[in-house]
């Protein structure tokens, strides 16, 4: 499975921005997806993630209610709507796939399999 990230770029607080990412390889739709993010100095950080079927979603507290995930099975397509950005969200952004673990676990980075190669979110003040 290959995936490759990409609408990231520079943006003002309060705005916002739409990652996706596509994928390639494999069956799309029996992943769960996530989106992770790593800030300068910092671990890299669970987002959110969508179940296969894009029934189940999950964020990070520190993004709900802002960030929006979604995917398109017949287009292999994964993305991560994001507004009202801020300063804090500065971070390249990585999705990846999960082929097999729990949904319980979907937090965790070490349960994806494949990993995009990351895209650059930045939001002045």
């Amino acid at each position: 499975v290959q995936l490759q990230a990409s609408g990231g770029g520079l943006v003002q607080a309060g705005g916002s921005l739409k990652l996706s990412c596509a994928a390639s390889g494999g069956t799309f739709s029996s992943y769960t997806m996530g989106w992770f993010r790593q800030a300068p100095g910092k671990e890299r950080e669970f987002v959110s993630a969508i179940s296969g079927s894009g029934t189940y979603t999950y964020y990070a507290d520190s993004v709900k209610g802002r960030f929006t995930i979604s995917r398109d099975n017949a287009k292999n397509a994964l993305y991560l709507q994001m507004n009202s950005l801020k300063p804090v969200d500065t971070a390249v952004y990585y999705c990846a796939a999960d082929i097999g673990s729990k949904w319980n676990s979907v937090r965790f980075e070490y349960e994806y399999d494949f990993w995009g190669q990351g895209t650059q979110v930045t939001v002045s003040s």
